[in-house]
Formats: structure tokens, sequence, C-alpha cells
């Protein structure tokens, strides 16, 4: 079994750092937020700090990181932001303390090199969600999802798709995030086992080729051949090329996995938009995938 956090409750502390790159604005409408779902904001010094486009040295985020991974008094860790820098730092961290106290580590986009890590290195469940960096931008719908996540409330979603799905019905560990990211941890300690389990995928900025290449990455390590599920979310802001490419996204990952059984829903509500869900990686979850309508259960 993944081991699972213990839930928050009110008055537990959540950290703030920012294990990448530097936050351009004031985060205060979030703090004020989770200061409203009765959480204590701590700061971390990466918060404040800048290091060309970094939130200080990888030095200075590896031990703002390492602080707070020891600190028995934080409950949770939400990352400020993402960007590019957490691979610089992964290996810098020690997470002896972690394994025997685990908590939530939140965050998206760049910070699923972290995320892999804890499910993949550490078999410890960790929540892919909304940012501070994030959150003023964000419908009250993805962050209502990230408190009950958080609070260990009922977490279930049912959604239509634009792009047709393959109906079936599945259960299995979720495991997933940035298509980049994930390429990017391929073969390294932070890689994730994908057998059995149920994959989600997303991603930002890149050229239909990029996102072909990357699954077909993927799909001749065998990772897609083993899966139980597929949920396809956003692949926002896709560039454009001189020559077309002629597929979009969802005809791009449709054409590598067309030929398995599993179930794949499209079009889920994650990654780089406004309305950008919780996901609790590593844990047990349940789909119901027809065929312009999905439903997504935590058991």
């Amino acid at each position: 079994m993944i081991k699972q956090p213990p839930y928050l409750k009110k008055g537990d502390k959540i950290a703030i750092v920012c294990p990448a790159k530097k936050l351009k604005k004031p985060i205060d409408y979030a703090i004020a937020l989770l200061e409203e779902w009765g959480l204590e904001v701590v700061l971390g010094k990466t918060v404040s700090a800048e290091h060309n486009q970094f939130a200080g040295d990888d030095a200075l985020r590896a031990a703002d990181l390492q602080y707070f991974l020891d600190n028995p008094d934080i409950k949770a860790i939400i990352a400020g932001r993402g960007g590019y820098g957490t691979i610089r730092i992964i290996d810098l961290l020690d997470f002896t303390g972690f394994i025997k106290n685990p908590k939530w580590v939140i965050g998206f986009s760049d910070i699923t090199v972290l995320l892999s890590h804890i499910v993949g290195a550490l078999n410890t469940q960790c929540i892919h969600g909304q940012m501070p960096a994030t959150f003023e931008d964000a419908t009250p719908a993805s962050l209502e999802s990230l408190r009950k996540a958080l609070f260990g409330e009922e977490l279930s979603y049912t959604y239509t798709s634009k792009f047709p799905n393959r109906t079936g019905e599945a259960q299995g560990i979720l495991i997933g995030g940035n298509l980049s990211i994930l390429i990017a941890v391929e073969g390294s300690a932070s890689e994730m086992d994908y057998s059995d389990k149920i994959l989600f995928l997303e991603d930002v900025g890149e050229y239909a080729y990029s996102i072909d290449r990357m699954a077909r990455i993927l799909k001749r390590n065998g990772k897609l051949a083993k899966l139980k599920g597929l949920i396809v979310g956003a692949f926002s802001e896709t560039k454009l090329e001189d020559i077309p490419f002629g597929q979009t996204p969802e005809q791009v990952i449709w054409e590598i996995v067309k030929d398995y059984d599993y179930p794949v829903c499209f079009n889920f509500p994650v990654g780089h938009i406004e309305d950008n869900r919780a996901l609790i990686s590593g844990r047990s979850i349940q789909i119901i995938v027809q065929s312009n309508r999905s439903t997504i259960y935590n058991i």
C-alpha cells in the first residue's frame, strides 16, 4: 500500500516554498484563503528570494524545502509556483525524516519532479493541484477540490468531454502529472511504476510534434501498454508550427493508445488551466468512462 499522510485539521501549519522559479507577484490572496481554511501559513525563505530566474540558488531552495520536510510542526508543504528548477535540487534532499513522518506535498507543472519522486521512490501519496501563484485566477471549484483533498473530504468528479472517450471501467492507483517532466525523470530514482496504474497527463506550451514524441517515448518504454486507464487533461497553449502537424494533442494521444483496450477519458480539468482540479497521486481510484461523460471516484 502507498502511504497516506495524515489529513489536515484546523490549526495545522502549512508551509509555502518555491523549489523552482521565483514568484512574479505577491501571493497575499493565497495566504488569506489558506488562513480562511483554518490553516496557519508559514513562509519559506524562497518565497521572497531571487537568483536569476530562480527563487534563490540551488543550495537555498534545497535547504528551504529540507527544513520543512524535517519540521514535525509542518503538516503540509505547498509549492508557491512551478516554472523550472525542481530537478536541480531533488538529489540534494534527504527524505529520511519525511519517510518517518509523511506530510502532504502539493503542486503541479515543474513540481511533478517532486510529486513523482514522492510516489515512485518514497511510496507516499501527494496532491497535484493549484499553487499559491495560481490561486487568484483559479476557479472556486478547483480551490475547493484542493481543500477537500487536504482535509480528507470526499473527492469525486463527473464531467463531459468534447473529444470522444474510449468507454469502460477501471480501478487502480492514480499516477501522473506534466508529460514533459515525466519524460525528464525517466530512468531516474524519481520515476514511477506505471504497471496497472491509471495515468493522468497534462502539459503547456508544447508543439504538437513534441507531445507526439514524448507520448511515443512512454509507449516505446512499455509504459502505456501496462496501464489500467488513461486520463487526458489539458494540453494548453499549444504552439503553432510553420508547417502544421495536422493533429490536435487529443488526436496525437488517441492515435498512440488506440490499440489498447483500457478506458481513456479526454478533456479532464487538470493542468495549466483555471479549473485545475486536485488529484491525489498514489491514491486508488475508480473511473467510469462513457462516450462523452466520465466519473472519477476516490476509493
